[in-house]
């Protein structure tokens, strides 16, 4: 396995016991401590994985170091999955115990609590507080911009590096890298893939194994149409992204699609059998790749075989979450292409309960949520019309339902298969639940 990136202290006085690596104030914290906590915070920040086990080291040094609790909270509330959301309050509970914070600290609980209370404006509007006084806080900007990508705010996905890049010019800042990555992903987001590709090199060149920016790269062969030099690209740098224990599968997700949109059809599912194995670890962001690539598959011909109702089980103890849009979409593609009507029905009356409520969720199930479902829905049940109505008369801020431009592309694609459907009735002979 490939190392982590090393952190290296800055020479102004940084990362001792009461500073991290780029000059924060810390609290309840010693040397060692520290040191464990900066080779977590390495990990997250290339998205390298193994952040556990040196965060316990560091709390097992330091019971009180109040950011070392912070950080563990953030792992588990940054994410679609309800269930590791839901352990993030006693998390936040620790935290807060841990000690006497001092403000930036307490700006970080803050805005974890806002979050544990589905205020996600405000969590955000912390964390932006939060980065105007300390725009080298490399932790609440991770979990802003992640907070950008799961909210689909696609102009601070830009906007917010955009605000603290000046503040980190010095290449030896240990975490650049990651900066210039997300910075990356945002610019890709915002339509300037250029600027994208540029931006993701630039921090390669700081950091080889920042998987971070592989994945960025992804996207920008993706937006670009240059599935055949995606390819080439992701197998010549697997080693890095392949042993990333935070990315790996989804970085897979995006070869696959390299090879699907090249035609090759076997490729592309031997990777999803490979790589996404959803159904036997249950983690939401394998279900949500699994569904998207094996509706892409079906969509383009290909027989998936006995694939969906594996995935359509893993996903049914979701069904009530009532959590995430973006996630009850996936589940319902999986249900969909499992021909499940029961599991589709629950579904919809799960959403249908879901959108009275004065929730975010509740919220994006008004506007997105439910209408997408009932959509994929009307698809597959050969309902093109009503598929095409619903599919059309999106808002314009579907892109509210979170994560990038290429995972959301599955309803557009979908739109124009319904299309070509009823242009061509053969064609519904092929694909899923035609």
């Amino acid at each position: 396995m490939l190392p982590v990136p090393t952190p290296t202290p800055t020479t102004d006085g940084a990362g001792d016991a009461s500073h991290d690596a780029r000059g924060c104030t810390l609290t309840g914290a010693n040397a060692e401590a520290v040191a464990h906590f900066e080779q977590a915070l390495a990990a997250l920040l290339a998205w390298r994985g193994g952040v556990d086990e040196p965060l316990s080291r560091a709390l097992h040094e330091a019971p009180g170091f109040v950011m070392a609790h912070v950080l563990q909270a953030w792992l588990l509330v940054l994410g679609r999955d309800a269930r590791r959301a839901r352990r993030a309050r006693s998390a936040l509970d620790v935290a807060q115990q841990s000690g006497p914070a001092n403000e930036r600290e307490r700006l970080h609980l803050a805005a974890i609590g806002a979050l544990l209370d589905d205020d996600y404006p405000r969590a955000k509007g912390l964390l932006g507080q939060l980065l105007q006084q300390w725009p080298l806080d490399a932790l609440a900007l991770h979990s802003a911009h992640s907070l950008d990508y799961l909210t689909g705010d696609l102009d601070e996905l830009a906007d917010r590096l955009s605000r603290v890049r000046p503040a980190w010019d010095d290449s030896r800042l240990p975490g650049r890298h990651a900066v210039l990555s997300m910075h990356a992903f945002g610019l890709g987001e915002r339509g300037e893939v250029a600027a994208a590709e540029r931006t993701a090199r630039a921090a390669l060149a700081l950091e080889p194994l920042d998987a971070r920016a592989h994945h960025v790269m992804a996207h920008v062969f993706e937006a670009s149409g240059r599935a055949a030099e995606g390819v080439r690209w992701m197998e010549q740098h697997a080693e890095v992204w392949a042993t990333s224990g935070m990315v790996a599968t989804h970085c897979a997700w995006h070869l696959a699609l390299f090879h699907l949109e090249l035609g090759d059809i076997g490729a592309a599912l031997a990777l999803g059998d490979r790589w996404i194995a959803a159904a036997a670890t249950g983690d939401v962001a394998d279900l949500i790749d699994a569904s998207a690539l094996l509706w892409r598959v079906q969509l383009k011909g290909g027989d998936v075989g006995g694939r969906w109702r594996a995935l359509a089980d893993a996903w049914a103890p979701h069904i009530d979450d009532r959590f995430c849009s973006f996630s009850d979409v996936h589940a319902m593609l999986a249900f969909v292409g499992a021909r499940d009507g029961l599991r589709v029905r629950r579904m919809l009356q799960s959403l249908k309960a879901a959108q009275s409520r004065r929730t975010r969720h509740g919220l994006t199930t008004r506007q997105l949520g439910l209408p997408a479902c009932r959509a994929l829905a009307a698809f597959g049940d050969g309902d093109h019309p009503l598929a095409i109505a619903l599919l059309a008369g999106l808002p314009s801020r579907a892109h509210r339902l979170g994560g990038s431009h290429a995972q959301r592309d599955v309803l557009h694609l979908t739109l124009l298969q319904a299309v070509e459907r009823i242009r061509r009735p053969a064609a519904r002979a092929v694909g899923v639940a035609a």
